[in-house]
């Protein structure tokens, strides 16, 4: 984990952001526990309130959950959560963008799917 201090994006963002991707990309395996709060806030020398923060953002999206007592584990069915919720954003933020430009230049259909595909075979 890499938190940026100079960064605008809060740091309990930034945590909740990058055990997301942990998630993800299976670093934390579902039904797996993930490191504390306090060996997190120890880590970065942080407010163990911060890193909490960030945790109980996972735990409201459904990606972790905590056993008293215990600590936090990774949902079963998280990871498919997280990549519902990131082709939605992927949809949102690039490929309703790439629709209305390619709207103001005139690109039928046809020729954005070709221009598409002609990405793919690079």
């Amino acid at each position: 984990m890499k938190l940026d201090f100079e960064s605008e994006k809060p740091i309990y963002l930034q945590i909740s952001d990058q055990i997301e991707d942990a998630v993800f990309t299976r670093a934390f395996e579902e039904e797996t526990q993930i490191p504390s709060t306090t060996e997190i806030s120890t880590a970065f020398k942080i407010n163990p309130a911060t890193v909490l923060k960030g945790m109980n953002q996972l735990v409201d999206n459904g990606i972790i959950y905590k056993k008293r007592g215990v600590g936090m584990f990774v949902r079963k069915g998280a990871q498919d959560k997280i990549r519902t919720k990131r082709q939605q954003q992927f949809f949102e933020n690039y490929v309703e963008t790439l629709i209305a430009e390619a709207g103001k230049l005139g690109i039928t259909r046809q020729e954005l799917v070709a221009l598409i595909e002609r990405g793919f075979e690079k």
